[in-house]
């Protein structure tokens, strides 16, 4: 039972607790308990009872409930809520803007039980009769359900990534072939989907048979050349069946878009793949240059293929620092020394310190005597570990009026600033563009962080008019975070070719909270491959003395505001 497991279930019980109006007090209490938790840097099962008592926020009454975790594998107050509870709930529990107080009052006083009869009421306006429900809130609900329901069943492309490899291991074993892949929409390396797709050279019944009895695969769907299986749970896994003759000319026609494919097929005949062993020998044929998975989503590239213009994109070992992370001096988990010993060991020549400014109290934002003493060590550490180096940083909240967090004095002590929205998400289009236009014409902002807030498959993030940041950022010098945390991906691809165009940087950030996630970077690299960036215009591909030399030119640059 992990920390995490253990985390979710005080976390549950004090959300259940709010929506059945029990006593307040015990919900906080539990709800801190659930945040505790999920900090501890050590693994409560390891640890005895005592141990776990005398644990700072925990104590004897949560350790006790932490020990039903272990004996019973749920809490007896959390089984006994859930047991009355309908399970549409549940569901409104994941629906942004819906707290446990307001679900109580919906369920109970509406006689509501799912998010399908919830936006039903919303149409009717249903919710305006009781307090603490108006137009706006009412609104909101409404496009929170049908952006839930739009994404339900859609999983993050870092859900699926070990799967997918724990998949082809054990196909390959089952059919003896090494004429196997993915496809579809995990092969073009896309943010999110809905299924996992293989192409696997066997017979269609021989496919069924073998893998229907296999644990957690529930068959789901047949159809001539495929069957698809429902994993655990609920991941679709759908696999085509085809011959050695003609798995290449399968596994091209799976992998891009239907535009794309249709598009390809209608220039260059499919009497053309014929005999090509793979898919290099494909395009040979077609005489144009190769066109990796990730980047056949639309039909423009095959122009580009045809002129030889598609540049070498950048790979994991093209990163040469981490840029945007946390330390326990805010949010993080990890000490300076132990995030900078982990980079050194990774290879990496510099870390970018980036801890959440003072308006993020509820990250434990730096004061700025904070920063000081955080400087301070920072200059201790360059000393102790020379050549390598952390940069002076931080990730400064952009107020609502568009201003940095810390005045200039304050700003001028750091090495580069991030610049990032987290609080006041609800905005129209202009205003968050102004917002994030005063913010970038700020000369202390060095990188515009995690651009629109979106959080995929949960929240889409504020509207912007994409042209004027990226032209705002062009003319100011600012670098546009690629925020390379799975459920972020933010700024998303799809605007990385006009950013180029207009000669801006990139940087692909893990924005780590801890030193497992500085591994976040490579879905950063993959998602900005669909964007065809290079490593020359991305940040955090700069050698340390290449990035000094970008941050001395960006001082020199720095006036008074």
């Amino acid at each position: 039972m992990t920390n995490k497991e253990i985390s979710n279930q005080f976390s549950m019980l004090s959300k259940l607790m709010e929506v059945h109006g029990e006593n307040s007090f015990r919900s906080k209490s539990y709800s801190i308990a659930a945040y505790k938790i999920s900090q501890l840097p050590e693994e409560l099962q390891s640890l005895s009872e005592e141990k776990i008592s005398s644990l700072n926020g925990i104590g004897d009454a949560i350790a006790k409930k932490i020990q039903e975790i272990f004996s019973d594998g749920m809490i007896k107050n959390l089984q006994e809520l859930i047991s009355k509870t309908p399970e549409g709930i549940f569901e409104m529990l994941k629906i942004k803007g819906l707290g446990p107080k307001k679900i109580g009052l919906i369920w109970k006083e509406m006689g509501i039980e799912n998010i399908g009869e919830l936006l039903y009421a919303c149409e009717e306006n249903r919710l305006l009769l009781y307090e603490g429900f108006g137009k706006k809130t009412q609104q909101n609900v409404m496009e929170a359900i049908q952006f839930f329901m739009s994404q339900k069943g859609n999983y993050l492309y870092a859900q699926l990534d070990q799967l997918s490899k724990e998949c082809l291991m054990l196909f390959k074993r089952i059919f003896s072939t090494e004429l196997i892949s993915a496809t579809g929409d995990f092969r073009r390396q896309e943010e999110t989907m809905n299924a996992l797709e293989f192409v696997l050279t066997a017979p269609l019944q021989a496919i069924i048979s073998e893998i229907k009895n296999l644990n957690n695969f529930a068959f789901h769907e047949q159809a001539d050349d495929w069957v698809s299986f429902k994993f655990k749970d609920g991941i679709i896994i759908k696999i085509y069946s085809t011959d050695s003759e003609n798995f290449i000319t399968t596994l091209f026609d799976k992998t891009g878009t239907e535009e794309f494919v249709n598009a390809f097929g209608g220039l260059y005949p499919k009497s053309i793949m014929k005999g090509a062993e793979n898919e290099d020998q494909l395009f040979t044929k077609a005489g144009i240059q190769f066109i990796p998975p990730f980047l056949r989503d639309n039909t423009e590239i095959i122009e580009t293929a045809a002129k030889y213009k598609i540049p070498q994109v950048i790979q994991p070992k093209d990163i040469k620092g981490i840029i945007h992370c946390h330390s326990n001096w805010s949010d993080g988990i990890n000490t300076l020394e132990d995030l900078a010993n982990a980079c050194r060991k990774s290879g990496k020549e510099y870390l970018v310190i980036s801890d959440h400014s003072k308006s993020a109290f509820y990250a434990n934002g730096l004061s700025i005597e904070r920063i000081k003493a955080q400087h301070e060590l920072v200059d201790e550490l360059n000393k102790k570990l020379n050549p390598f180096k952390i940069f002076k940083s931080i990730e400064s909240d952009i107020l609502n009026d568009g201003s940095l967090d810390y005045g200039e004095e304050v700003l001028q002590s750091f090495d580069l600033v991030i610049a990032s929205v987290h609080s006041n998400l609800k905005m129209t289009e202009e205003k968050a563009t102004t917002r994030l236009l005063k913010a970038i014409e700020n000369p202390f902002t060095t990188i515009l962080g995690h651009m629109t807030g979106r959080l995929l498959l949960s929240r889409k993030g504020y509207p912007l008019d994409y042209k004027k940041i990226i032209d705002a950022c062009a003319a100011n010098n600012v670098v546009i975070e690629i925020n390379a945390n799975p459920r972020r991906l933010d700024m998303s691809w799809q605007w990385i070719p006009y950013a180029l165009s207009k000669n801006v940087l990139l940087s692909i950030n893990p924005d780590s909270h801890s030193i497992p996630e500085f591994e976040n970077t490579d879905y950063g690299v993959l998602a900005a491959q669909k964007g065809m960036l290079t490593s020359a215009k991305n940040l955090s591909s700069f050698s340390l003395p290449d990035l000094e030399s970008f941050l001395k030119n960006k001082k020199l640059v720095q006036a008074p505001l």
